[in-house]
C-alpha cells in the first residue's frame, strides 16, 4: 500500500505553526519572519511533502484553463489539429482544460479572467488579434517568435527551420537537382521568414539560386499547382520543388503530371511539412517531420511549467525534426 502524502496540515504540526503560515511561508507571500520560513521549509523537506497542483490553482483563485491560439487558416490543415490534440493531452495530465480560443480574436481584455494562460501557435504579423494576445497579463507561451511589435512571451518553443529546409535542399542537390525552387508565404511568420531567408542563403553558398514563388500561409494543392505550372512555364529547367504549406504538395505533383514530368527521376517534388497528404499521395512525398503532436505538446508543457514556477520567463526550447526521404525524390512509385 502506498504511503500517504504529506499535507500542509503534517508540515504545520511538525513546525509549529498554523496551515496558513505554511502555504504562505512555502509560496514566498505574506509576512512570515526568515526564521519561520527557514523552519517551515526544513519540516517539509524532512517530510517529503510535495505541493499538490490543483491544490495550488484554487488557493491562487486561477481558472483551471489554458487558452489555445492558432492562425486564423489552421482549422482545414492536418499540422494544427494534431498539435492541438498535443497540447490538449499535455494540459489535461496538469489537470489544466483547453480553451479554443476564436480565430477572430474579439475582445480580449476578458482573457485574465478566463484562462490562466495563452498558446499562441505560429503568430503571424497579419493577425490582429496577436498583439492583445502577448499583452493580455498573464503569461503566455509561443510556438515559434512573433516577428511584429508587442510584448515578448513568457516562453517560447521553436524548431530549427532554416536547417530543415536546408535538409531539403541537400537532399535534392544530392539527388541530382541544379535548378530548385520553393513555394513558401510571404515574411509574415517566423517559419515563412526563416524558409525565403533560408532559400537565399543557401543559394548563395552553393551557387544555385533557388527560384522563388510566393503562396499563401495555408495554400491548398489548387494553389500549389497552379503556381507550379506557371513556374515550370516561365522556367522548364526547374527539376526540383520544394511546397512549403501543409498539405499543398500533392498539387506540385499534378503539375507535374500534366507536364509529362517523371516525378522521382527528372523531377524532384519535396514538402516542408509532413502529414497526411504528403504520405498518402502518389507518389508518397519527401518531407519535414515537424512533429506536431510533440509539438503542441512542448508548448503546452513550457507554460505549465511557468505557471507552476517550474521555469523561468524567457525560456526558449527547441523542438526536434526529421527528414523523412520517400519516392518524389528516391525514385519509383
Amino acid at each position: 500500500m502506498n504511503a500517504r502524502a504529506v499535507t500542509l496540515l503534517d508540515v504545520a504540526r511538525a513546525a509549529g505553526v498554523s496551515k496558513s503560515t505554511v502555504s504562505d511561508a512555502l509560496q514566498g507571500s505574506g509576512r512570515v519572519a526568515e526564521a519561520t520560513r527557514d523552519r517551515v521549509r526544513e519540516a517539509a523537506d524532512r517530510l517529503g511533502y510535495r505541493p499538490n497542483s490543483a491544490a495550488r490553482r484554487l488557493r491562487r483563485a486561477s481558472t483551471g484553463a489554458i487558452g489555445l491560439h492558432l492562425p486564423q487558416t489552421a482549422t482545414r490543415l492536418d499540422y494544427y489539429m494534431n498539435l492541438a490534440f498535443g497540447a490538449v493531452g499535455r494540459a489535461q495530465e496538469e489537470g489544466l482544460d483547453v480553451v479554443l480560443l476564436a480565430p477572430a480574436g474579439g475582445a480580449q481584455g476578458q482573457l485574465t479572467s478566463r484562462v490562466d494562460g495563452l498558446l499562441v501557435i505560429d503568430p503571424e504579423v497579419g493577425d490582429a488579434a496577436v498583439p492583445a494576445l502577448l499583452d493580455a497579463g498573464i503569461p503566455v507561451v509561443t510556438g515559434e517568435r512573433y516577428l511584429g511589435p508587442a510584448p515578448a512571451p513568457s516562453g517560447a518553443v521553436v524548431c530549427d527551420n532554416s536547417a530543415s529546409l536546408a535538409a531539403l535542399l541537400d537532399h535534392v542537390r544530392d539527388l541530382g537537382a541544379r535548378r530548385p525552387a520553393l513555394l513558401a508565404p510571404a515574411d509574415t511568420s517566423a517559419w515563412a521568414a526563416a524558409l525565403n531567408a533560408t532559400a537565399e542563403e543557401w543559394g548563395r553558398a552553393h551557387g544555385t539560386p533557388v527560384h522563388r514563388r510566393t503562396v499563401s500561409f495555408a495554400a491548398t494543392a489548387r494553389e500549389a499547382e497552379e503556381t507550379t505550372l506557371a513556374l515550370l512555364a516561365a522556367d522548364p529547367e526547374i527539376d526540383a520543388v520544394i511546397c512549403a504549406p501543409d498539405g499543398a504538395a500533392p498539387g506540385v505533383l499534378h503539375a507535374a503530371a500534366a507536364l509529362g514530368r517523371t516525378v522521382g527521376r527528372d523531377f524532384l517534388v519535396a514538402s516542408c511539412v509532413d502529414g497526411t497528404a504528403t504520405r498518402g499521395a502518389s507518389p508518397p512525398i519527401t518531407a519535414v517531420d515537424l512533429r506536431p503532436a510533440a509539438y503542441g505538446r512542448a508548448c503546452a508543457e513550457l507554460l505549465c511549467d511557468i505557471l507552476a514556477d517550474r521555469a523561468g520567463p524567457d525560456t526558449v526550447r527547441d523542438q526536434e525534426w526529421s527528414l523523412q526521404a520517400r519516392a518524389s525524390t528516391l525514385g519509383g512509385a
